[in-house]
């Protein structure tokens, strides 16, 4: 059953405030069970992507088909597949995966809303915080490839590239596929926010544009190969 508040609203929730005391402590265990069982489950998965996309993409949209197809190039070339585990884009790449008889990954997330895990999931965990989530979609990826979508998927663009901004991840390649989508955002940060000097000319590197799978699979298998080189030296 869909929840029409969920765990995470509870903990935010700002209303409230005389019952954090009693609370929160409580809630702390929680988030560290979840935080526990997303590590032992993906403890020994193979080299990964991490996949994000709108959940309201239908099967008959040129997204969904570029997702299916991206998941599969992924999987050929030795990488998991990891997504939100839900509809649209999240199912296209899970569904690619599994076709190209690859590992598909599902990190669900307690929603009010497109809440079930796609068909397509071979390995998969709910969780009730987005902020234990996305510490799973970092960890156990090589990159992160981000096709057109929402407001969730902006959030896990500009998290996955603060990240590699500020040093926290190294070398983390991020790709975008979709030129015609994300080629006005790029411009934004151009012409906006480089222009601004709020970011330099080389944080605008730390994204690959592109609409061919194939480049963009090559380009991360490249950048992850120069990481396995460096650890090795």
């Amino acid at each position: 059953m869909k929840p029409k508040v969920t765990t995470e609203a509870h903990l935010l929730d700002t209303v409230h405030r005389h019952e954090w005391k009693h609370r929160d402590s409580w809630r702390a265990l929680r988030i560290l069970s979840e935080f526990v069982d997303g590590f032992d489950t993906l403890a020994d998965l193979e080299p990964a992507v991490s996949v994000f996309g709108s959940a309201r993409t239908t099967p008959d949209r040129p997204e969904y088909a570029l997702g299916v197809e991206l998941g599969g190039a992924l999987a050929r070339a030795g990488f998991g597949v990891i997504t939100g585990g839900g509809p649209g884009t999240m199912e296209a790449a899970n569904r690619g995966a599994r076709e190209a008889g690859g590992v598909s990954i599902g990190l669900g997330i307690e929603l009010p809303f497109e809440q079930k895990l796609n068909d397509f999931v071979d390995v998969g965990i709910d969780f009730r915080y987005f902020f234990v989530r996305k510490t799973m979609f970092v960890k156990y990826a090589q990159a992160f490839c981000v096709l057109p979508g929402g407001f969730g998927t902006l959030d896990e663009l500009f998290e996955a590239l603060t990240l590699v901004q500020t040093k926290k991840v190294t070398r983390f390649p991020v790709v975008l596929l979709g030129v015609d989508y994300w080629q006005g955002l790029i411009d934004w940060l151009r012409d906006r926010m480089l222009q601004a000097a709020n970011i330099r000319k080389d944080d605008l590197d730390l994204m690959l544009l592109t609409d061919d799978v194939d480049e963009a699979v090559a380009h991360i298998a490249r950048e992850c190969d120069y990481l396995r080189k460096a650890a090795e030296v």
